[in-house]
């Protein structure tokens, strides 16, 4: 796989998706969980994903039990969580591992892309972003504790250019 673009997901109901929907535009994938210290972030993510959707950005969420078990719910909770709680637009896609021998190939592809802390590969926990250009290519990745505003600016160097990378 060479771009985001290349892989086809589900959504929280079970329809196939190519991410090749949203070619061209600025991305933050994230691994979402309802029962996280960290699920305030929806707020911000949801307020990203308004400002800037017209500009060619979204924010793309997928549930994971993985951390703590911290998404334990199905599908239909999740999604009802997600619009009455945090009145979510972006695209919230099927429940996923991130790590481990039955990670969606989509996580795998983007741990081996967009290395974390000190050149690790697996997701730490909840809410860990990846931030992936107009040309499918993951520029960066942002730990949980990194508050989805302090993303904006370079989202929005993103959806100027084509290729930035961030170190």
């Amino acid at each position: 796989m060479t771009s985001v673009y290349d892989f086809t997901v589900r959504d929280l109901h079970e329809r196939e998706v190519p991410l090749s929907r949203f070619r061209g535009e600025v991305l933050l994938i994230v691994n979402t969980a309802s029962h996280c210290g960290f699920t305030p972030q929806y707020a911000g993510l949801n307020q990203l994903h308004k400002d800037l959707a017209p500009r060619g950005f979204s924010v793309l969420a997928f549930p994971c039990n993985q951390f703590g078990e911290q998404e334990p719910d199905a599908a239909e909770v999740i999604e009802r969580f997600c619009h009455q709680i945090y009145d979510i637009r972006f695209p919230i896609f099927a429940k996923v591992e991130v790590n481990g021998a039955q990670a969606h190939p989509l996580f795998r592809w983007l741990r081996r892309e967009a290395r974390g802390f000190l050149g690790t590969q697996s997701v730490k926990w909840n809410f860990t972003k990846f931030l992936i250009d107009r040309a499918g290519k993951p520029v960066r990745r942002l730990g949980s504790i990194v508050k989805p505003d302090a993303i904006r600016p370079r989202i929005e160097r993103l959806l100027g250019e084509i290729g930035v990378k961030f170190d």
